[in-house]
């Protein structure tokens, strides 16, 4: 930082950075100007002025000195107005420290709680159809790593599931992490065939369960209750449950249990096109109904986009922001120049200038 006696406190720069903190003070300094130039007005007829026989000087030297006497006579008659000068800055720079000028830093620090999702994706032989271009996994792979990068402070995990399923992904907040999973997806992954919705819901519920509460964390268990993060499992298939162990309806009515909302989406469009898989829509629809969440059916890519987007919406955690604050004041910097500029005015009201200069 510049020291006080810098003319860098005075560049435009510098006051574009300041905030002052009562700005009514500055309104004052053009009344004291106005002030100032009233008194003159005033008392102008009552100067008292010094005459100095400078004509005589220059007539013994010369006409060719004349215009230096006029000159010198000229700047002596000026420097009456000096004493008021001073004392009209020293007194605005007093109002310039009253309005307290600082330069304020400010942080923004957003807080989340943060929800729990699991997105379990069916990468069964009929999610290779072609409705969806460029196939209905491909869709859903992107149009996922899309809902990936746009969530905060949220833990992600991912299952993937056919006529079995596996927890590819836990819950994590590493979403590089889980949109490389989701880039690495197949149809390849699990050998085999069907679609065993069951399964795939209670793997998302296993990873999902609050851990159980021990004799250890007794001392914790209200404060946790009051911290429960909100928990959501995405589910994307196109088919009807024809595998697994568990039935679907068993398994959603297990994540009502658990607080976790269900949301399915249908990938494709219903009844027969060519070669083209059907899209059961019953089951979807029932678990969703089951998990207090909602039904979406996508029919092309823009649907689909539209129907993550639209859950994006519905499950945002509240984000608390804290803003802090860093004022500097610099009214002291104004202040010593003030206190040097009335010092100054009052040397020359008491001086030998003040007789020759008194207005």
């Amino acid at each position: 930082m510049a020291p006080w006696y810098s003319l860098h406190w005075f560049s435009p720069a510098q006051w574009q950075q300041f905030h002052f903190a009562y700005p009514l003070a500055l309104s004052l300094i053009p009344a004291v100007f106005l002030l100032f130039a009233l008194r003159y007005y005033l008392h102008r007829n009552a100067q008292q002025r010094l005459n100095m026989s400078l004509g005589q000087i220059a007539t013994s030297r010369g006409q060719r000195d004349k215009g230096r006497s006029e000159a010198a006579r000229s700047l002596v008659s000026s420097l009456r107005y000096l004493s008021p000068i001073t004392v009209f800055i020293g007194v605005s720079l007093l109002l310039v420290a009253l309005a307290r000028p600082q330069i304020v830093r400010e942080q923004r620090e957003e807080q989340s709680e943060g929800i729990d999702i699991m997105v379990a994706i069916d990468v069964s032989s009929s999610m290779n159809e072609t409705d969806l271009l460029p196939t209905r996994l491909a869709a859903a792979k992107r149009v996922a790593q899309t809902f990936v990068a746009g969530r905060r402070s949220d833990r992600i995990g991912l299952v993937v599931f056919a006529g079995e399923a596996f927890s590819l992904c836990p819950l994590t907040t590493d979403y590089e992490l889980v949109k490389q999973y989701l880039s690495d997806l197949n149809g390849q992954m699990i050998r085999t065939s069907g679609t065993a919705i069951g399964d795939a819901l209670a793997r998302c519920i296993n990873r999902m369960r609050d851990r159980p509460v021990t004799a250890a964390d007794t001392s914790q268990v209200t404060e946790q209750l009051g911290k429960e993060r909100s928990k959501i499992i995405i589910l994307l298939s196109d088919g009807d449950n024809t595998a697994g162990n568990l039935d679907p309806t068993t398994a959603a009515r297990l994540a009502k249990a658990f607080n976790i909302r269900l949301y399915t989406i249908a990938v494709g469009r219903p009844g027969p096109f060519g070669n083209q898989a059907t899209v059961d829509e019953g089951i979807l629809k029932t678990i969703a109904s089951i998990g207090n969440g909602s039904f979406f059916r996508a029919t092309d890519v823009n649907r689909l986009r539209a129907v993550f987007e639209q859950i994006n919406r519905l499950e945002k955690a509240p984000v608390r922001i804290r803003v802090y604050e860093d004022v500097q004041d610099y009214y002291r910097i104004y202040l010593s120049w003030a206190i040097v500029a009335l010092l100054s005015a009052l040397f020359l009201k008491n001086t030998i200038f003040g007789n020759v200069l008194e207005d």
